[in-house]
């Protein structure tokens, strides 16, 4: 996700690329036929721009509403998940005891707890490399056993297959008594809630947006920019460069704003910060378990913040 506090003027510029070149090429080539050897029949000024500026501008508005929303959905998504992380180690540690039971019993629960907690911060590591495309198994070695990494490599769905080992304990844990059918209820419930954030994810991860959504639009501003040049060159003369590539330069870049969000998992500059976001889950969750030795935060590199 880009973080820029004061957005350069380069940056701004460099936005939409080779497209503005392009663009301002053609726009010098109209004024030169046009001036230098007369070519007055490369332009005109009935080409009705304003209408087909307005019509062009609700198309790509309409584009990126529905770009921004899948992005605006993926990061609620991960607001989910971040909640019932905290919500679900606070309920392992406030809930699971052994009332009268010996230091030896007391000391399998610590660990029990320990062991759920850390399978949760491999779960939110390992959702955010899936959906990246990434190995999910190598962010998550210090998090759970050797043995237990090797079963996960051989897994399709990683974060699945967590979530499978935590109610796995939680199972043993009612089993053993050290919580009652009520505290797994509520427990299990924050599981489902991590499952439905998960599918969620994946959801607009493995569904692109329809093609016609992409193809069309930019097609209709790349033919905009073209006339430009065409339907100001009369009116603006040798300043027609000036205001086409300054008109297209604001189509080109709301084009492009829709297809960068559109794929808020794309392991790209423009994605939702999964990265800070399951670092901060982990800091939390350490926290909590009393953990002094915590991650650092995130902070942006060079204006992005992963």
């Amino acid at each position: 996700m880009i973080d820029l506090k004061r957005p350069r003027i380069g940056w701004l510029v460099g936005y939409a690329g080779r497209p503005v070149l392009l663009l301002a090429v053609w726009d010098v080539l109209i004024v030169l036929a046009y001036k230098v050897p007369h070519w007055t029949w490369v332009g005109s000024n009935r080409v009705p721009l304003a209408l087909y500026g307005a019509a062009i501008s609700i198309i790509v508005g309409f584009k990126n509403n529905y770009a921004y929303g899948r992005w605006w959905e993926a990061r609620t998504l991960w607001g989910q998940i971040v909640n019932n992380s905290r919500s679900l180690a606070r309920q392992v540690l406030t809930t699971m005891s052994a009332p009268g039971g010996d230091g030896q019993e007391k000391a399998e629960i610590g660990s029990m707890q320990r062991n759920i907690i850390h399978h949760q911060i491999a779960f939110v590591h390992s959702l955010r490399q899936q959906l990246r495309g990434l190995d999910p198994v190598a962010e998550i070695r210090n998090l759970v056993p050797p043995e237990e990494c090797a079963e996960l490599s051989k897994e399709r769905n990683v974060p699945l297959a967590l979530q499978r080992k935590m109610s796995e304990m939680l199972h043993e844990a009612r089993r053993r008594k050290w919580i009652d059918e009520w505290e797994w209820q509520a427990i299990d419930d924050n599981l489902d809630g991590l499952m439905d954030s998960q599918g969620g994810a994946e959801r607009i991860k493995n569904t692109p947006m329809p093609k016609q959504y992409n193809f069309f639009p930019t097609r209709f501003v790349e033919i905009y920019c073209l006339m430009l040049p065409i339907g100001m060159v009369e009116s603006l003369g040798w300043f027609t460069p000036l205001g086409s590539t300054l008109v297209g330069f604001m189509f080109l870049v709301l084009d492009k704003i829709g297809r960068d969000m559109e794929a808020p998992f794309a392991n790209d500059i423009y994605d939702v910060p999964l990265t800070a976001i399951t670092t901060t889950i982990e800091t939390n969750l350490r926290q909590l378990l009393g953990e002094a030795d915590l991650p650092e935060p995130q902070k942006p590199i060079d204006g992005v913040l992963w």
